[in-house]
């Protein structure tokens, strides 16, 4: 599978990254389809702190542990949780942030993190505070690099002016292309890598749309009545008769993307999506069409 580095990092990840937040909690289930992903050609795995409140990070250090060297492991931070109580809090501060990496460090049964995120974040927060504490985790060797996971253009543009993150994770699909209107060219301009997170838009993007929209776009979706969720699909079929390739290989299109996060919670469903030759672009005729047949959207929230 085609390898891109990660900003100006010296980190390579695969096109496709597996997103564990979906694994679930049955371990060997969940090593299984690590395995499988990395046997196919998948490098990066991400997960966070916060997932099964802290659970995930233990199910991936478990799976991963006896071949480190061979994976790029990103995890995030930023929500301040109890497991015993299972709430949180959002806590970007500097003191947060050098406590929590110790922890996850200890979960995921590893001595360094590959890619750090700050998991959300608001134009309110103490943004100075928290690149201080990324950068000192990044001085010392604990991590390689660091991000942040946000679909806030106004957050985004402050990581941008006053730190030297080498990625964003952010939702994007073709039902979802905010992304497009203000943030993919200004990170492709400074050097930063976009993890598209959503690519599938919750499976109405995927091989079983159908049933997905029946079940969660029945009110629609973003700027989409259950109306136009449904002519979508049935457009993008008259195209391709596999919807998952269309979409991943859209967002893969664009040349701020570095890689694209899909959850999986069985190995058939990463199989469905390693099929994809990421070596090989959308013609420029398919991307003007899903183009056409797909909505602009803006960011109205979410600032």
């Amino acid at each position: 599978m085609k390898k891109n580095k990660l900003g100006t990092s010296n980190i390579e990840i695969s096109a496709l990254t597996l997103g564990c937040m979906t694994l679930g909690t049955d371990k060997e289930k969940a090593r299984d389809i690590i395995d499988f992903a990395l046997d196919n050609g998948i490098n990066h795995l991400d997960t966070a702190d916060l997932y099964d409140f802290g659970l995930n990070e233990e199910i991936v250090g478990d799976a991963i542990r006896h071949k480190r060297d061979q994976i790029i492991l990103t995890t995030k931070v930023g929500n301040h949780f109890n497991k015993l109580n299972q709430d949180w809090f959002w806590d970007p501060s500097k003191e947060y942030i050098l406590k929590a990496v110790k922890e996850s460090l200890r979960r995921l049964k590893t001595d360094y993190i590959d890619f750090y995120m700050l998991h959300g974040g608001t134009i309110e927060d103490p943004i100075e505070e928290t690149i201080e504490a990324f950068e000192r985790l990044k001085q010392e060797g604990i991590i390689r690099a660091y991000g942040i996971s946000s679909i806030r253009p106004n957050v985004i543009r402050e990581f941008v002016n006053k730190s030297s993150i080498d990625g964003v994770m952010t939702q994007y699909s073709l039902l979802d292309r905010r992304p497009e209107e203000e943030t993919l060219d200004l990170l492709y301009k400074n050097n930063i890598s976009v993890l598209a997170r959503g690519p599938l838009a919750k499976g109405m993007l995927s091989n079983v749309s159908r049933n997905q929209i029946e079940q969660k776009g029945k009110d629609g979706y973003l700027n989409y009545t259950y109306q136009e969720l449904i002519t979508v699909q049935q457009e993008l079929e008259n195209i391709s008769s596999n919807v998952n390739e269309l979409a991943l290989k859209y967002v893969l299109h664009h040349r701020a993307v570095t890689s694209v996060v899909f959850g999986a919670s069985s190995l058939q469903q990463v199989r469905e999506n390693i099929t994809l030759n990421t070596n090989d672009l959308l013609k420029k005729d398919v991307y003007v069409k899903l183009k056409e047949i797909t909505k602009e959207n803006k960011y109205t929230q979410h600032r």
